[in-house]
């Protein structure tokens, strides 16, 4: 630590930044590993695992006959169709409108159809308002003697603003064993493509083509030494060419913590392509802005000398337990483990105005949250925010993990993740309370 504060009053008196932009060497082997310039002279290190299958011939009519029967039987078809409407007084008013194909969808344990749902929030702070009204408020006793005056009629002012969806997916299965399906991991801040270890290992086993990259500056990738490179847009359109590169015909993402917005960002550019998302530890349906008074902006020579306390912070806030266990995972998933510069500037960089509330209620891909509840970073409250706005979403809850849950507890994360991609419909079926979404209200 002295060393590094040594380091760091001399950069701040000489006015160089050596070595905070440089990529870090990677703490695995090359194997399974490519390097692919997004851009001329940016290159990201990309983790690529295809598994081996064996060759389908034109004459082996009945291997290709089973898939597609398989195929058929798992496939949903969906009419999704809403109108988001947004007033000037900072109300949003979402109504589903879309009949839904197959009616199990709506189907409820007590046999009960639900109807076509309609949302109103306030375009507020949503740490302010209840995780999920109830479907069915129980009415407040009234004697006859006493009873309640009529509610106030409410103006409705002209809107500024109407998104109106009509369209139809046909969701099916993703299992490993077809070659159609890619499954695309991306971490976060300060992240790598390391910190997906276990899932990678896991899907890889069953047969699923597996891609995770490392962000500009992170793992291995290369580390341009402008803070231009780390803006939301530069990122995005990295992780665009990669999914152009990679991308079969039904694709999962997975995304944690800002790598969710990323995630969002390609199911909303690419609807036909993006198959489902699973949503880590995301936070809220807003649009991203760089906070004014946050630490990360004070000069980078500075975060230098402030590096252990910020890794240790990291490890108190990201992990539920703070063990020997969670330092070698922390460790071992190169996690948190990039140049000041580099953390300086992803900080900076977060700003995306298009990603509000509208944004996500626009999306029609069907959406697994996971939330850790011991999560110090992202208060759950911000995802059932986000899970009340999308269209086809189910919030599940892990009470033993934190921040960090992938690794904490990598199979549970692996066993939902992998329910995801077998099953057609997955967190629509179920319509009692503890579902946190649009099907309950």
């Amino acid at each position: 630590m002295l060393t590094s504060i040594t380091e760091s009053i001399l950069c701040c008196l000489t006015g160089k930044t050596n070595s905070l932009v440089l990529p870090l060497e990677s703490s695995q082997p090359s194997d399974g590993y490519e390097f692919v310039e997004v851009k001329p002279g940016r290159v990201l290190r990309v983790r690529h695992i295809v598994p081996e299958r064996p060759p389908v011939t034109p004459n082996d009519t009945t291997n290709s006959k089973l898939n597609l029967d398989d195929l058929r039987e798992d496939d949903s078809t969906v009419h999704c169709k809403r109108k988001i409407t947004v007033y000037r007084n900072g109300q949003l008013l979402i109504e589903n409108l879309g009949d839904v194909l197959h009616s199990e969808l709506f189907q409820c344990q007590d046999g009960d159809l639900e109807p076509c749902s309609t949302v109103e929030v306030e375009l507020a702070d949503y740490k302010e308002m209840p995780s999920s009204p109830d479907p069915n408020p129980v009415p407040p006793h009234v004697s006859d003697e006493q009873k309640p005056a009529a509610p106030p009629r409410r103006r409705r002012r002209r809107p500024k603003r109407t998104v109106l969806i009509d369209s139809q997916r046909t969701i099916s299965s993703c299992k490993g064993t077809h070659s159609d399906v890619a499954l695309f991991f991306v971490h976060g801040v300060g992240g790598s493509s390391d910190i997906w270890k276990s899932q990678l290992d896991f899907f890889s086993r069953l047969g699923y083509e597996v891609i995770a990259p490392d962000l500009a500056g992170h793992g291995a990738s290369r580390a341009p030494q402008i803070a231009a490179a780390y803006t939301f847009y530069a990122l995005a359109e990295d992780l665009r060419a990669i999914f152009k590169r990679y991308a079969r015909k039904r694709n999962i993402l997975i995304g944690h913590s800002y790598g969710v917005s990323f995630c969002t960002f390609l199911a909303h550019e690419y609807p036909e392509l993006v198959h489902k998302v699973v949503m880590i530890n995301g936070g809220g349906p807003t649009a991203l802005e760089p906070s004014l008074c946050s630490i990360f902006q004070l000069p980078s020579c500075v975060l230098h000398c402030l590096s252990p306390c910020l890794a240790w912070s990291f490890l108190k806030a990201g992990f539920a337990r703070q063990g020997a266990k969670e330092k070698q995972l922390l460790k071992q998933g190169n996690a948190f483990n990039v140049s000041p510069f580099v953390l300086r500037a992803m900080m900076s960089g977060q700003y995306w105005p298009e990603g509000d509330e509208v944004y996500h209620a626009e999306l029609t891909t069907p959406i697994l949250l996971v939330h850790g509840l011991c999560d110090k970073f992202v208060p759950m409250e911000e995802d059932q925010r986000m899970a009340e706005i999308l269209l086809f979403a189910f919030l599940k809850v892990i009470e033993e993990g934190s921040h960090m849950v992938m690794m904490e507890c990598p199979d549970t994360v692996n066993t939902l993740l992998h329910e995801t991609g077998n099953e057609p419909l997955p967190f629509i079926y179920n319509c009692t309370n503890q579902k946190v979404g649009h099907w309950v209200n």
